[in-house]
C-alpha cells in the first residue's frame, strides 16, 4: 500500500546522516565562538542545547523504565521485543523536526530569538493559560480525529503498533502527527513571546516539561502513587498517569487527553476503569510479581561491554556488541558506575523474557571479568553467587544456571561448593556445560578424523576429548601436565584410548585443520594452524581472529525457540535470538523437569541426551557443519 502524504519522514532514508542537519547551527556557533567577541545569534546555541537536553530526557526515562531491579509498578508485564525496538529506532525524529522549525521561526523573526530576557513571571502565567485553554483542547480534538478510520489506518496506527509502552513510543509517529504536535507545543511559546512576556527560561522549562510529561505518560512504570489522588482527588483531573494513558492504547475510544484528564471528563471519553486500575497497580506493587521458572546468573565482562545494555542505550543493546566510537566518551562514566556497583551493589535483575508461559530472568553479579582471576576477590564473588542461589530457592525458582566465570572450576567447582554447602536446596543449580559440549562436538563435521584441543584438561576439554575419541576421532590434547592427561586417558574406553594423543606444543597441530580452543591463544599461536583451519572455541573472552585464511566460530550458542516472547537484547556478540549454550542448557534443564543438579564434571554419557532434548524443545544450532 502506497504511503499517504506526510506519513513518511523526509529524511527517513538518511539513517544516522540525518544528524548532519544540525550542522549549520553547530557551524554558526563555532564561527561565533572562534571569530567573534559574542554570539551573534544566541538562539543557535539554545536550540542545540534544548535538542540535546530533550534527547537526554528521553534517555533518562528509558533507563528508569528498564530498571527492573527497583521493583517498580509495571503496567504491562511483557518485554519490549526486537520488532518494536526497530520500529521505534528513529524515535528522535521529532526533536530534529522541531529544532528545524525553531530555526525557521528565529530566522523569520530575528528579534524573537535574540532579545528575550532570562526570566519573566508574566510569561509563565501566559504560557500556562495558553496551554490549558488552547493546546490541551486542540490536542484532544486532533487526537480524536486521528482515531477516525482513514486517519487512524494511514497515520495514527503507527503509534499504536507498539505493544508495550515505552518513553520512546512517545516519539514514534508519522511526520504529519508531529507537525501538528509541533503546533500544539509552539502555540503557548509563540503566544507568550508575541505578547511581550516570553523568556529563555520559559522556553526551556516548557519544552523540557512537555517532554517529561510525554515520557512519563508512555512509560510502562507507574510513578504516581494512588494515595496521592485519594487524598487530593482533584489532581486526577489535572495530570494524567502512565496507567491512564495505557488504557488509551488498550481501549482506543477513551482517554484522548494530552496531559489533563479534565478534557476527557468534559467530553465524556474518560475510561471508567482509570482510577481503579491505577489504585490496583500502585497498591499491589511487588506483591503479585511472578516467580521466574529459570534464572541465568551472568556477570559483567568489561567496562565497554557494560554499556551494551538497555539501561544505557536500548537500540545498541538490541544488536550484537561491538566497540563503537560514540561510546568512548562515556567510558569514564561507565567505569565510575561499575566501581560504585563493585562497592555497594548486590546481584540484581537485569532483563527477562517468556517462553511457553514460563518466565525466564537474567540476574547480574556486579563484578568484572578480570576480578574472577584475583585471589582476594574469590570469597566476595562466591558470596554474591551463593546469595543469588539462596534467593532463587526462597522464591521458588526451579533452575538457576551459572554463566561463564560464575561456574569457574577454581572458583567454586562449577557450582559444587554451593550444593555441598546447602544440600537442602530445592532450586536446581546448573552449569549448562553439558549442552555447551554437545554444541561443540556437533559443530565438528562427521568426516573429521583429527582435532587439536587446547584447554584439554578443563571440564569442557575433558568431556569433548572423551566424546570425540568414542567417535574414533584422533584428539591432539595440548597440555603440559602429563598427570592430568593420564587421568583423562584412563577414563576413555580401552579400545579408544589410542585416539587421545598428548602434545605439548602448537607445532604438533600444523597439519590439523580443526582446532577447538578452550584456552586463550595468541595470534602467534594461531600462526601454526594450516590455511583453511576452522577454529571452534569455548574460551572467554573469545580469541582474536588474526588469520584471514581461516574461519572462526563464535562461542558455543544455540538459537532460542521461535515462540520466545519479550526478547529485546543480544547476548554480547551473539546475533538476535541466540544465547550462549550454557544459558540454553539451563532452559532445557527446566523444560525437561530434570531434578538433578548439573554441577561438577560433565557426564559424557548425557551429551547426546541433552542435545536431543534441546532440539526437541525447538532450540536450533547456529553453526551448521
Amino acid at each position: 500500500m502506497a504511503k499517504k502524504p506526510l506519513s513518511a519522514w523526509p529524511w527517513e532514508n538518511l539513517g544516522s546522516f540525518k544528524y548532519v542537519m544540525y550542522g549549520p547551527l553547530a557551524a554558526n556557533v563555532m564561527y561565533s565562538w572562534i571569530y567573534e567577541d559574542s554570539y551573534k545569534h544566541p538562539w543557535c546555541v539554545h536550540i542545540l542545547i534544548i535538542c540535546a537536553l530533550r534527547g537526554f530526557m528521553h534517555q533518562l526515562w528509558n533507563s528508569y523504565n528498564n530498571m527492573l531491579f527497583l521493583g517498580n509498578c509495571r503496567i504491562k508485564q511483557q518485554g519490549v521485543e526486537f520488532k518494536q525496538i526497530d520500529n521505534e529506532w528513529d524515535w528522535d525524529n521529532f526533536i530534529l523536526l522541531q529544532g528545524l522549525l525553531a530555526t525557521m521561526a528565529c530566522l523569520m523573526f530575528p528579534s524573537m530569538g535574540d532579545e528575550l530576557p532570562i526570566w519573566n513571571t508574566k510569561g509563565f502565567i501566559t504560557l500556562m493559560l495558553l496551554h490549558v485553554m488552547v493546546s490541551e483542547p486542540l490536542y484532544y480534538w486532533m487526537h480524536r480525529f486521528f482515531h477516525g478510520r482513514y486517519l487512524f489506518t494511514h497515520y495514527h496506527s503507527l503509534h499504536h503498533s507498539s505493544s508495550v509502552p515505552h518513553p520512546f513510543t512517545a516519539g514514534h509517529a508519522t511526520f504529519l502527527e508531529h507537525l501538528i504536535l509541533s503546533m500544539v507545543i509552539g502555540i503557548p511559546i509563540m503566544g507568550s513571546i508575541l505578547m511581550g512576556s516570553g523568556s529563555t527560561s520559559m522556553i526551556y522549562g516548557y519544552v523540557l516539561g512537555f517532554d517529561f510529561m510525554r515520557c512519563m505518560g508512555h512509560s510502562n512504570v507507574e510513578v504516581i502513587h494512588g494515595a496521592i489522588f485519594n487524598k487530593l482527588p482533584f489532581l486526577r483531573y489535572l495530570i494524567y498517569t502512565p496507567t491512564y494513558h495505557s488504557l488509551h492504547h488498550s481501549d482506543m475510544g477513551t482517554n484522548f487527553c494530552l496531559f489533563m484528564p479534565l478534557f476527557d471528563a468534559m467530553w465524556n471519553t474518560l475510561n471508567s476503569n482509570s482510577w481503579q486500575l491505577h489504585n490496583k497497580i500502585t497498591s499491589n506493587s511487588g506483591e503479585n510479581d511472578r516467580v521466574p521458572d529459570f534464572v541465568f546468573l551472568v556477570h559483567i565482562l568489561d567496562v565497554m561491554s557494560a554499556m551494551h545494555n538497555p539501561l544505557v542505550n536500548r537500540s545498541f543493546a538490541s544488536i550484537p556488541f561491538s566497540t563503537r566510537i560514540f561510546l568512548l566518551p562515556f567510558w569514564p562514566a561507565s567505569l565510575m558506575v561499575l566501581l560504585m556497583m563493585w562497592a555497594w551493589c548486590k546481584t540484581f535483575l537485569f532483563t527477562f523474557y517468556n517462553l511457553r508461559g514460563r518466565l525466564y530472568q537474567l540476574w547480574v553479579v556486579p563484578r568484572f571479568g578480570f576480578q574472577y582471576f584475583l585471589p582476594f576477590a574469590a570469597d566476595g564473588i562466591n558470596k554474591h553467587i551463593e546469595e543469588a542461589i539462596l534467593k532463587a530457592d526462597r522464591m521458588g525458582v526451579k533452575v538457576i544456571s551459572l554463566a561463564a566465570l560464575n561456574k569457574n572450576e577454581a572458583l567454586n567447582g562449577g557450582g559444587t561448593l554451593f550444593v555441598n554447602k546447602h544440600p537442602q536446596l530445592k532450586v536446581r543449580v546448573c552449569h549448562g556445560n553439558t549442552l555447551t559440549a554437545a554444541v561443540i562436538v556437533n559443530e565438528i563435521p562427521k568426516d573429521v578424523k583429527e582435532v587439536f584441543l587446547t584447554g584439554s584438561t578443563s571440564k569442557l576439554g575433558r568431556a569433548i576429548a572423551l566424546y570425540l575419541c568414542r567417535r574414533r576421532v584422533r584428539v591432539l590434547m595440548l597440555t603440559l601436565s602429563t598427570e592430568r592427561f593420564q587421568k583423562i586417558h584412563k577414563e576413555a574406553p580401552a579400545d579408544t584410548q589410542n585416539y587421545l594423543v598428548h602434545v605439548t606444543k602448537y607445532q604438533a597441530a600444523q597439519n590439523c585443520k580443526t582446532w577447538i580452543v578452550g584456552k586463550w591463544i595468541t595470534p602467534w599461536d594461531q600462526s601454526w594452524a594450516p590455511s583453511g583451519t576452522q577454529f571452534h572455541q569455548f574460551v572467554v573472552p573469545p580469541i582474536l581472529a588474526s588469520r584471514r585464511d581461516c574461519t572462526y566460530g563464535d562461542l558455543a550458542a544455540m538459537r532460542l525457540p521461535e515462540d520466545v516472547e519479550g526478547l529485546g537484547i543480544c547476548e554480547y556478540k551473539l546475533e538476535r535470538g541466540v544465547v550462549h549454550a550454557c544459558h540454553a542448557g539451563g532452559v532445557v534443564h527446566q523444560l525437561e523437569g530434570w531434578t538433578h543438579h548439573e554441577i561438577g564434571p560433565i557426564d559424557v554419557d548425557r551429551i547426546d541426551l541433552v542435545w536431543e532434548a534441546a532440539l526437541k524443545h525447538g532450540f536450533r544450532p547456529v553453526f551448521q557443519p
